[in-house]
């Protein structure tokens, strides 16, 4: 790489300052530009978001800053990255040597990336990987460094920190990893924060609690933070200044209040028009499809062509039913392994599901709510008292009664790329299924699968190409065509949205409504991500610490919420209008409850107290 001259920097109060910054990734035959003449500055103790759609450029941008973008084959191809250094000299991080920029990342300028699972080393217990980051950087003894690691762990909010340091990435949930991750982001005390999608995997009680975790250090230590994110609610919470990206350039960039109160360009009305609202389907029953406006068309040219929602028919009886489902891991200890706790993930929980509805499952990370929809699909060990399916007694599962469960209930991941098959093509992969269970002949699924991608907005031609040549939202919208190839009646989407942008994401919850209206399919839908659920669900059950707290309509639970966790759950949810955004919240403090308990201590099954038609919560203990 050739040697820059630093951009000059004349305000001393300018921290980064990145001028003309042109990113290009391929040979020099075929270069494929990802950022084109970028300009950005942030300005010591301020937030800066960077927003846009994914492919917009932002990542690329923010690898740039931290000298990683050239690991994954793209190069800086013009352009200054300016940053004043803690000893006040200023640095052009383009021009840094290797060893220069080592010195420079986790010292200087921290990242969160935005996937934990492929940035934590999965050979390195999660202790051993924050302590090796403090004595790096921070010229401490290993004694010492492990009392701040622990200290960092707890400040995220980490149930049980000592027991979680001994243990691997592996054995940690998608949220528990990218609050590690966080930790391991803020232990060195960078001057400049770079967060890429940070909150994305977290529940909406973490994500409030790490926003004002990052405030807190900014006040403290005057840190930085360049936030890049799809979340327009985290946006008008944390950020001073907002710059939208698109289609690797700078389309508009202003105050947080200029962008949210009167947006410009047509990317920015569209963008925000895309973000889901709470308190937006007030006074509705039925799930609403979200409004979506195309770029540069306006409001007023919008079609209203959808079919009204068929109401559900809570008089025939439900397609599931399990009464007294539990599921719990031994944990086991000590040299003879010995069961001396247990996980207590799911316990004595009863859930209805009626044809054709969504019933919507909220909570926090690690409440029980993935493990509930994998237990439906005897995909892990579980105990109930009862269980039916399209008035089938499945207590007792044969080998063909369990076949004929799976081809029935189908799962959407939260993860597409990780359940795609990366050596076939998606067409095959659509094909899968229908061939196991016997639904089409080889000569007929790829008909089939070519029928699906489209119904799920893709083209035929996309059957032929792999995993990785789609993007996120592509991706999840060929895991629903897959889900969809048995002809299922339930589909379990798992967190299905949570890692999408609000186009995309508003994009498949319209789909899947739309496949609901056409094809009769039941969701359950699980998030956490409460404008989301309140937006597809006809009923909703609110989860904590494996147990069901709250449950009934939709419209009941979001209007009227009875239970404590349920207020604190939704008070904790990122209104996007940065007017409100110090608005006081309780938020969960205190000592971190775990699902874990001693063999002699099971938890007491709820009492539940009627609130109204349909609608009831947990009796709570004073």
């Amino acid at each position: 790489m050739t040697t820059r001259n630093p951009a000059p920097v004349t305000d001393d109060d300018v921290l980064l300052d990145v001028e003309g910054l042109s990113v290009a990734f391929g040979g020099q035959a075929t270069p494929f530009s990802a950022v084109r003449n970028f300009n950005l500055t942030v300005k010591r103790g301020e937030t800066v978001a960077v927003v846009g759609e994914s492919g917009s450029g932002k990542s690329v941008t923010a690898l740039s800053v931290m000298r990683l973008v050239e690991f994954g084959g793209g190069r800086i191809d013009s352009g200054t990255i300016s940053l004043r250094r803690r000893n006040g000299a200023t640095s052009d991080i383009a021009s840094l040597s290797e060893d220069e920029a080592r010195g420079m990342r986790g010292n200087e300028i921290a990242m969160i990336f935005q996937e934990p699972m492929t940035s934590l080393n999965p050979v390195l217990l999660i202790g051993e990987q924050i302590i090796e980051a403090i004595v790096t950087h921070q010229d401490k003894s290993r004694r010492e460094a492990g009392r701040i690691a622990f200290e960092m762990l707890e400040l995220v909010r980490i149930p049980n920190a000592r027991a979680i340091m001994k243990r691997y990435p592996h054995q940690l949930s998608g949220g528990m990893r990218q609050r590690v991750m966080i930790a391991l982001a803020l232990c060195c005390n960078p001057q400049l924060l770079i967060a890429d999608e940070p909150t994305t995997a977290l529940d909406v009680t973490i994500q409030a609690q790490i926003l004002r975790l990052i405030r807190d250090l900014q006040a403290k230590t005057g840190m930085s933070v360049l936030f890049i994110t799809h979340d327009m609610g985290v946006v008008a919470e944390v950020a001073d200044r907002v710059v939208v990206m698109y289609r690797g350039e700078k389309v508009e960039e202003g105050p947080v209040e200029t962008i949210f109160k009167a947006p410009q360009h047509p990317y920015t009305k569209a963008l925000l028009n895309a973000v889901p609202r709470l308190g937006a389907m007030t006074g509705t029953r039925s799930p609403a499809p979200f409004r979506l406006l195309a770029y540069g068309e306006t409001a007023a040219a919008q079609k209203n062509d959808e079919a009204p929602a068929p109401a559900v028919d809570y008089s025939a009886p439900p397609l599931l039913s399990v009464r007294g489902l539990t599921t719990r891991f031994d944990i086991h200890e000590g040299i003879f392994s010995r069961v001396k706790s247990r996980v207590h993930a799911v316990e004595q929980i009863d859930l209805d599901i009626w044809p054709g509805e969504t019933l919507g499952m909220v909570g926090e990370s690690g409440c029980g709510k993935s493990t509930t929809g994998r237990s439906l699909l005897k995909l892990v060990q579980s105990d109930y008292q009862s269980f039916t399916f399209d008035n089938r007694n499945m207590s007792e599962l044969a080998a063909a009664d369990l076949r004929r469960l799976r081809r029935q209930i189908q799962f959407i991941f939260q993860d597409p790329y990780a359940s795609l098959n990366p050596r076939l093509t998606v067409g095959f992969s659509i094909c899968e299924p229908m061939l196991i269970h016997g639904i089409e002949n080889r000569a007929n699924a790829m008909d089939r699968a070519v029928w699906l991608l489209e119904q799920v907005g893709l083209s035929a031609d996309h059957a032929h190409r792999y995993p990785h040549a789609f993007s996120g939202g592509q991706r999840q919208r060929i895991a629903i065509a897959r889900a969809l190839s048995t002809n299922p009646k339930l589909i379990i989407a798992d967190e299905a949205v949570s890692a999408l942008d609000v186009s995309v994401q508003a994009q498949v919850i319209n789909l899947m409504i739309d496949l609901q209206r056409r094809f009769g399919i039941s969701y359950l839908f699980i998030s956490h991500d409460m404008a989301v659920v309140e937006r597809i669900s006809h009923r909703v059950a609110v989860m904590y610490l494996g147990q069901i707290v709250e449950h009934g309509q939709r419209a009941s639970v979001f209007e009227n919420p009875h239970h404590s966790y349920t207020k604190r759950l939704m008070s904790a949810v990122p209104v996007p209008d940065p007017a409100l955004r110090y608005r006081d919240r309780p938020l969960l403090t205190g000592e971190i409850p775990s699902p874990v308990r001693s063999l002699d201590d099971p938890p007491q099954p709820l009492r539940f107290e009627r609130i109204g038609d349909a609608h009831f919560s947990a009796y709570e203990t004073q």
